[in-house]
């Protein structure tokens, strides 16, 4: 059985130069994420890889940041294209370990994001694109931003959902920016959570339909939720009187609980064997994917897979619920021949 890691990050080489030949020296994240040895190193990579022998293989993406926290819209799709070309090259020399890539769109260029997501798929053979839980503040359900849902919709590839935010999302109005990276540690889940809605209630999935978008984190805060996204909802608008929220429920087509089920979630918990079970009881076994995060753990690389693995084996599921969440979902929703 093969084990496809659909959500895990590298910055290629020609990227990670690009990126810091740019910036000139890396901060926060942006550091943090240099920090892993994994990351830029790609011997380092395999060596981790090899740990978990020949069935495992990644597809690939890039790291945290979004590139509008570094860069302006034209250097931006210069570095994505960078990126791509570098992950496209990386899948094509080493096809048994990565056996596809996700494009990163550049949100913060809305001329150029659909173009470029057309080069992504129909000329390096991304499996989709990664976009990120807001453009620099912005949310996703902007006019702006719909002609590039539009083609993922036509193209039948999925988008994949990282969280971004920031130490200067506060945790309290009151305050300039977050303390203890909360806007890490609940934020990111948040953040997951509060772009589904939008997608979900501003009837983005209503115009496109055949549209799959792929969430981080094993679906953010929806499946421990359930409560408040079913029911709670369900009573959209009492609690407010300035406008008729109640009305954009109903215009939907069908009840929104529908909707947040068609999310796809991966299994990147880091280590809660908890939060895998609840993701593959509310979106259901065909729609949970294997996914690590690595290399985002106290190791630099290999906890997370090996965690997640050791989880998935030891779930009280089924063998064949297994196989799906570890090979065939991805296979069927990336389209690739295994």
């Amino acid at each position: 059985m093969k084990k496809i890691d659909i959500f895990n990050h590298i910055w290629p080489k020609p990227f990670h130069e690009a990126l810091i030949a740019h910036v000139g020296e890396t901060t926060d994240i942006t550091r943090r994420s240099e920090a892993v040895p994994m990351m830029t190193d790609l011997d380092r990579r395999f060596e981790v890889m090899d740990m978990f022998g020949d069935d495992y293989c990644q597809i690939l993406s890039l790291a945290s940041p979004p590139f509008e926290k570094y860069a302006d819209p034209e250097k931006s799709l210069e570095l994505g294209k960078i990126a791509s070309d570098s992950m496209a090259e990386l899948c094509q020399k080493y096809p048994d370990r990565f056996p596809g890539f996700i494009g990163s769109a550049v949100m913060n260029n809305p001329d150029a994001v659909v173009d470029e997501a057309r080069r992504n798929i129909e000329e390096l053979g991304a499996v989709g694109m990664q976009i990120f839980t807001n453009v620099g503040g912005k949310p996703l359900d902007l006019p702006e931003f719909e002609p590039f849902f539009e083609y993922m919709a036509q193209s039948g590839k999925a988008v994949w959902l990282h969280p971004a935010r920031g130490a200067n999302f506060p945790d309290y109005l009151t305050e300039k920016q977050s303390e203890y990276e909360i806007w890490w540690t609940f934020g990111w889940p948040y953040e997951t959570s509060a772009a589904m809605a939008r997608m979900v209630f501003s009837g983005l999935f209503d115009r496109n339909p055949g549209l799959n978008i792929v969430t981080h984190h094993a679906g953010g805060m929806v499946p421990f939720f359930e409560g408040r996204v079913g029911p709670g909802w369900d009573q959209m608008g009492a609690r407010t009187t300035d406008r008729d929220l109640a009305a954009v429920r109903k215009a939907l087509k069908k009840p929104h609980l529908e909707y947040f089920k068609d999310f796809y979630a991966d299994t990147a918990t880091f280590g809660s064997a908890t939060a895998i079970k609840h993701a593959i009881e509310f979106f259901g076994e065909d729609h949970v994917m294997f996914a690590s995060d690595a290399p985002f753990d106290p190791e630099a690389g290999p906890m997370y897979i090996r965690e997640t693995i050791r989880i998935l084996d030891e779930l009280d599921i089924s063998d064949e619920t297994r196989r799906k969440v570890y090979q065939d979902n991805a296979a069927k929703l990336l389209g690739l021949t295994l």
